[in-house]
């Protein structure tokens, strides 16, 4: 039976049975902080279990769902390819009952669907309970066929099963699969297990007896009613079904394999004695997949949380190719296999097709830039047949320089025989994070609270409305405290915006009688809004602790600029998605009174004609002047009716939707104008990369435009008066200066070629600071060349190993022009047969200066980590030179 055949039958067995069919939930759960991923079948329903969701009707669904399981709990990302069972994506086939039925339904239901609809044999099934469970027991010896000594009593670890450290939980059943040509009921439970480990019995179904909701401190409370969460491997029973004892042989994965053998030009074998060897295949296969369904469900490869863990599954699959001698990226073909093979059960694979394909390629291009750096690196600090433990300072280079995730490098540690410092890798990595905090530390204290804030406290705050939507200036009674010289209020109606959504806290003034106080922070506390600053006017009343006051809240009317900045975001978002394609989304804004920033998903830098169609598409929005409308709407509706929202973001139930017909649809809590006509002009200021795939727009709107606009005529006017033209002359000026300059580098360049060619006859004839030593016919050349910017040194190598004869030489290249030096090794053929080799040479005197190089036998160059030091390096190139021919040692 094939996969999807599969998948069919158990759909359409548990609808028989009265179950809704649920789509899969994606792989990021929408309201779950506690988990990273989706990692079981029950996820979605979570609330539903808890009571927190009212239950639905009928309270019985059935799903094939998307896991992952690379993070927390459960994470079998080390055991990916090396078992015949674990993977980091895979299906999980459930059916649920929502306080319905409970043990002996989910048993009848298992046992009839596997050996009625699957044809499993029943005396090759063993079930197991938690061993506390004697219910379940007693079901299994009643309601099936397996005999008592096939119905095992096991621990916590085996038999009780929970989402996460905390949440909905409960015993489990297990079912189990007896592969074994002896069979043998008369085993103990150990030999049981180890039959387990030895995939000889396979697990593939568990039937988790939802009972409890565990608290972070370990308190296990009843749930609102006992329900049935069940979960069965979708690869594990197509293994069974095809007769091919693993999960990768099965179709899901060979054709990921075939396509890897194709890209690699290597065969995989299927043979169980080459097991070991397919290790980088079935990986490939595996992360193909991870890679395919996280970009498909909006993840997005970065540094940090979910887009670290796309990031390292990607890195690692890399990591396996280009040990197979693979210098080109592969995986974006790969996970191209994946969207042909599942988009018509997955069909957001073949949505998002062409982001998936270019956002993997772009990943592999960056990594294949520094992987081999980092190999180096790697092999220095654990060569292979050492062993010890590698720094933690090392491993944490690898990460920053060159993108090495660490659980990468303590595979190829372990695989080496090394540990690695993990204490000083964290403190290394702390470190980092803290020079990261201090260095963004802003001046504006508007958007958080003062440094006393602690002091500023309140109990049993007002009710309070948010009016700042439509009011500046409001009447209200509050609640204010003072300490530290710090005045705070909580106002029942505010008009001040609080940090959100990328747009800062406003700022203004809170007047009460005879007094005023300028605010400068505002922060959330208890789901309200605080307010404070320091006395600006007159003497505020001394009260110790919180005082009841009626004032007049008055928010700076510029700082509400940012209702400008925020539209222009939207209109901006909605235009770069209509230029550049579906695949943005955005990854992080800043919206100011007085600039606007964008971070969006894209790979590579606008072109100019993108750049200029964006601002046009904008401007032409803003000259409409279309009404900006604001509604609260059901969440559901919302998306329905094509509404962006934020990934990861937490939505309630009704949300805020700002909407200019048309062109934008957004869920957004922020401040904007009420027609795009009020934003004036939009100009973008710069594009750049802040991150890999990760773009940032900067932009101004309204009177930050116009200024703009001022500065750059009067720049273009000086520059103009400096240059003795007209404006609209510059450019023509300016080429014919540069013209003039290229003219004159190339003069130098020329006459620093003739003096390098000079320099290199004198060094051939044995003249200069070091000079060239003879010796019974082979000789050692060093020295010091100076070359202009743009010298071919294989050509300069060519030309010293020509005039040299036999011999060897390593010398210290330094080009003025940019300040750059380097090492060039040549060794004549006679030498190479003596053992004397240009890359071994090289590596001598790079390394003796704190750099590195490499190259052939004939020619190699190499860097110069501290110039000072180059005497060092060509001393250090001669004698190793001359422990393998003595000849070189004269002179």
């Amino acid at each position: 039976m094939k996969a999807d055949e599969l998948r069919r039958s158990f759909i359409s067995y548990f609808e028989r049975q009265g179950h809704e069919h649920r789509p899969s939930g994606p792989l990021v759960p929408a309201d779950d902080p506690t988990l990273m991923f989706t990692n079981a079948g029950m996820v979605q329903f979570k609330g539903i279990f808890t009571g927190e969701t009212e239950r639905p009707s009928p309270p019985r669904a059935v799903t094939s769902q998307k896991c992952l399981r690379v993070s927390g709990k459960h994470n079998d990302l080390e055991e990916v390819g090396r078992t015949a069972r674990h993977h980091t994506f895979f299906e999980m086939l459930g059916n649920f009952s929502f306080g319905d039925y409970f043990k002996r339904d989910a048993i009848d239901f298992a046992w009839e669907w596997v050996t009625g609809d699957l044809g499993l044999e029943p005396d090759r099934l063993w079930a197991t309970v938690h061993h506390d469970d004697d219910d379940a027991f007693k079901l299994w010896l009643e309601r099936t066929s397996i005999p008592e000594s096939r119905i095992r009593r096991m621990g916590d670890k085996d038999n009780f099963w929970q989402m996460g450290d905390t949440g909905p939980c409960g015993p489990c059943s297990e079912l189990h699969y007896d592969l074994r040509t002896d069979r043998d009921d008369r085993i103990t439970d150990a030999q049981f297990e180890a039959a387990g480990e030895a995939d000889a019995i396979i697990e593939f179904w568990n039937l988790v007896f939802m009972q409890f909701d565990r608290a972070p401190d370990g308190t296990d409370t009843p749930l609102p009613a006992p329900s049935i969460d069940t979960g069965a491997g979708l690869e594990r029973i197509a293994a069974l079904l095809q007769g091919v004892g693993t999960n990768y042989h099965t179709d899901l994965f060979l054709p990921i394999i075939e396509a890897a053998e194709e890209g690699l030009g290597i065969e995989y074998s299927r043979a169980p004695e080459d097991w070991e060897d397919g290790v980088a295949f079935r990986v490939l296969a595996d992360h193909a997949r991870a890679v395919a369904f996280l970009l498909a469900d909006g993840v997005f490869p970065s540094n940090e949380k979910r887009g670290y863990v796309l990031r390292r599954i990607l890195r690692r699959a890399v990591r396996h190719y280009w040990l197979l001698g693979r210098r080109d990226p592969l995986l974006h073909d790969l996970v191209g296999v994946v969207a042909d093979r599942m988009s018509a059960t997955f069909p957001e694979l073949e949505a998002r097709r062409e982001h998936l394909l270019s956002t993997t390629r772009a990943e592999e291009e960056l990594f294949l830039t520094t992987i081999e750096g980092g190999m180096r690196e790697i092999d220095r600090a654990m060569p292979e047949g050492g062993s010890g433990t590698v720094a933690g300072g090392v491993a944490f280079k690898l990460k920053d320089t060159y993108g090495i995730p660490e659980d990468l490098t303590g595979l190829i540690a372990r695989e080496r025989g090394y540990d690695v410092d993990w204490k000083g890798f964290n403190e290394a990595l702390e470190a980092q994070r803290t020079r990261s905090r201090r260095s963004s530390l802003s001046g504006s204290s508007a958007s958080g609270a003062p440094v006393s804030s602690g002091n500023l406290t309140v109990n049993r705050p007002p009710k309070q409305e948010f009016v700042g939507y439509g009011y500046l200036e409001i009447e209200t009674d509050c609640r204010r405290w003072s300490g530290d010289g710090q005045h705070a209020f909580l106002l029942e109606r505010n008009p001040f915006y609080l940090e959100s959504g990328g747009q800062v806290s406003d700022t203004g003034r809170v007047v009460g009688d005879g007094w005023a106080v300028d605010i400068s922070a505002v922060w959330g506390a208890d789901g309200r809004t605080v307010v404070a600053g320091s006395l600006a006017e007159g003497s505020l009343p001394e009260a110790d602790g919180v005082v009841e006051d009626h004032v007049r809240a008055q928010v700076d009317p510029s700082r509400r600029e940012t209702e400008r900045n925020h539209t222009a975001t939207h209109l901006l978002h909605a235009a770069l998605r209509n230029r550049l394609g579906e695949h943005v989304q955005q990854a992080g804004s800043l919206v100011a009174p007085d600039r606007l920033r964008f971070d969006f998903s894209h790979r590579g830098p606008l072109t100019p004609a993108e750049r200029a169609d964006i601002e046009a598409e904008v401007t032409e929005a803003i000259l409409g002047n279309h009404d900006v409308d604001a509604s609260e709407r059901g969440y559901d509706e919302a998306i329905a009716a094509g509404a962006m929202a934020l990934f990861g973001e937490k939505y309630g139930d009704v949300v805020r939707v700002i909407e200019v017909p048309g062109l934008s649809l957004e869920l957004c809590g922020g401040t904007h104008v009420r027609t795009t006509g009020q934003i004036g002009t939009f100009r973008i200021v710069s594009e750049t990369g802040v991150a890999a795939g990760i773009r940032r727009v900067e932009a101004v709107t309204g009177q930050g435009a116009y200024r703009r606009e001022l500065e750059r005529d009067r720049l273009l006017t000086e520059l103009a008066a400096r240059l003795r033209c007209q404006p609209a002359e510059l450019a023509a000026r300016m080429d014919r200066l540069l013209e003039e300059r290229d003219a004159l580098a190339e003069e130098v360049r020329g006459r620093r070629g003739d003096a390098a060619e000079r320099q290199l006859e004198t060094l051939l004839a044995g003249a200069g600071a070091t000079g060239a030593a003879d010796a019974n016919g082979a000789r050692f050349v060093s020295g010091r060349l100076e070359v202009p910017a743009g010298t071919d040194l294989g050509a300069l190598g060519d030309r010293l190993r020509g005039g040299m004869g036999s011999g060897a030489a390593v010398v210290h290249v330094v080009f003025p022009d940019e300040d750059r030096h380097a090492f060039i090794s040549v060794v004549s053929d006679d030498l190479i047969r003596l053992g004397v080799k240009a890359g071994d040479l090289v590596r001598v005197s790079s390394r003796a200066t704190g750099s590195g190089g490499g190259g052939g036998a004939r020619f190699a160059q190499g860097g110069v980590g501290d110039p000072s030091r180059t005497e060092d390096g060509l001393g250090a190139a001669k004698a190793w030179a001359s422990e393998r021919v003595p000849a070189l040692s004269g002179g």
